[in-house]
């Protein structure tokens, strides 16, 4: 049977709402599989808008994640929902942007600088006890869901853990703080602490004022045994063979390729000798590292081959047909850590990045492939964002969609088969650098705020369709706009846990 195009057919025919809503399952209308379609959303931590040969990339090497985009739809015009990790994560899970979200922030609750003291404190602030996500939606409606790799919501005894905001199984590291360790002396399962082959080594030392930075040796100690991000495929894939009678999603944010820079040295060999690597000693926070550019891409094409195998595994269960992959990152690339966004392009053609809300900061890679569903080869310039994930899952669930988000699905534009609802504006906020964003069709505002005196400086305006780099500034020839958007940046919800608010 010739099932992509049957899939699609039905749904020209059906129309989305009628296939989704079927009580008996996606496909029963034109005698396919009656079994809800399975997700799987992974999610890179840091990966910046050009690291992927797909959006560009030269010197990294990502065959699979391209396959993919090859397999489905490229997006263009995509973004993360803030340019650092929590709240980014935030309005994927809640279908809210940071101008109505709990979490907007990197935000350690209140023992800022103790952290690092007591490793008993795990975890960000947590996401409220009680909060709709895309967990608790995909649950409701039969499926088996997982997260595995960094949470960063919440830690192991409050209400923002994984399994009480909607995930049957979790695994990986539940805060942000551990896992800029590759080799962590521990992950979690559920609320049971794993304990590795690692011995614990603080993710932000230097290399020693004795040390010969160009000595192998120097290095030796910031290496381990059992490399997570192996041990979250590994999770991954069991988890998938374990549901083949079961509708899934998994959810995948995967660590990398978030500082530090760590990675099994048989994927560092594939790049090393390829670059004039100098090494990094630490000296811009997190682990040193002897070749830090090889090591660097060689995390990003270790992560594609994870995607490659769990790609190769729905084929062999055959699960490939009736399974929706996507791929994004959580904010741009950044900037510490011995990373080098400038030699690898990693932002480019955006300005800024990570803690940035330009569109270096927020505007992220996506592609999502779905045989017979997704038409293959193809590219959109929709103007989407992480808080549209929730709806689209949903829909994708046939469940209706919760009410009260910012988000809207992109079914209608993923199926080809009716025109796409848009936004009117997309918006962002940010507390560590603080500014507000919004992107309203063609436009794009940024207003940034004086670090010390938090008061805000001149709104900026960029025709962003023809300045996607954001160079000119053209807010004094569109005093009518400006207004418009400062009355939407001035319309946000107030934080309900920040000292102070824009």
């Amino acid at each position: 049977m010739s099932g992509a195009v049957n899939r699609r057919d039905f749904l020209k025919t059906a129309g989305a709402g009628a296939a989704l809503a079927a009580t008996s399952g996606w496909w029963t209308g034109c005698g396919l599989s009656p079994q809800k379609p399975n997700i799987i959303y992974i999610l890179a931590d840091d990966l910046g808008y050009g690291e992927l040969g797909c959006y560009g990339q030269q010197k990294i090497k990502t065959p699979h994640i391209d396959r993919l985009a090859a397999d489905g739809m490229r997006f263009t015009q995509h973004y993360s929902g803030s340019p650092v990790c929590a709240p980014s994560r935030c309005t994927l899970l809640t279908g809210l942007h940071t101008g109505h979200s709990y979490i907007r922030d990197n935000d350690e609750m209140n023992h800022r600088g103790d952290v690092w003291k007591d490793r008993s404190i795990e975890g960000q602030r947590p996401l409220l006890a009680g909060t709709t996500t895309v967990g608790t939606v995909l649950q409701k409606a039969g499926y088996k869901t997982a997260c595995i790799g960094k949470w960063g919501l919440g830690g192991p005894t409050d209400g923002g853990h994984p399994n009480l905001q909607g995930f049957d199984l979790f695994y990986g590291y539940l805060c942000q703080r551990e896992a800029h360790n590759y080799y962590p002396d521990h992950l979690w399962r559920n609320k049971e602490k794993v304990m590795l082959d690692n011995e614990y080594l603080h993710p932000h030392e230097k290399l020693a004022s004795d040390s010969d930075p160009n000595d192998a040796a120097s290095y030796a100690r910031y290496k381990g045994n059992d490399y997570a991000p192996d041990l979250m495929e590994k999770e991954a894939l069991d988890f998938i063979r374990s549901n083949i009678e079961n509708p899934f999603f998994l959810y995948l944010p995967s660590p990398v390729p978030h500082v530090s820079i760590q990675v099994p040295a048989v994927a560092l060999s594939e790049y090393h000798g390829k670059f004039d690597d100098k090494p990094y000693k630490g000296e811009k926070g997190y682990l040193p590292h002897q070749h830090p550019l090889s090591a660097y891409a060689a995390m990003i094409t270790h992560l594609d081959r994870t995607v490659g195998r769990i790609m190769s595994l729905l084929k062999e269960l055959g699960l490939d047909e009736n399974t929706m992959v996507m791929f994004s990152s959580d904010n741009g690339a950044t900037f510490n850590g011995g990373t080098d966004r400038e030699f690898f392009k990693s932002n480019a053609p955006l300005r800024g990045g990570k803690c940035e809300v330009y569109e270096g900061g927020i505007r992220v890679p996506l592609v999502a492939r779905w045989p017979g569903v997704i038409k293959a080869g193809s590219t959109s310039d929709h103007v989407s964002a992480f808080w549209d994930m929730l709806p689209t899952f949903a829909e994708v669930a046939g469940v209706e969609v919760p009410k009260s988000l910012d988000g809207i699905s992109m079914m209608p534009m993923l199926t080809d088969q009716s025109e796409q609802p848009k936004h009117d504006y997309l918006y962002w906020e940010y507390f560590g650098r603080p500014a507000q964003a919004v992107r309203m069709g063609p436009w794009k505002a940024v207003r940034r705020y004086d670090r010390k005196t938090r008061q805000p400086l001149d709104t900026e305006l960029y025709y962003i369709l023809g300045d996607v780099a954001e160079e000119k500034n053209v807010a004094d020839q569109y005093p009518g706009l400006v207004k418009t958007v400062v009355s939407i940046m001035d319309a946000r919800t107030p934080s309900l846990f920040e000292q102070w608010n824009f």
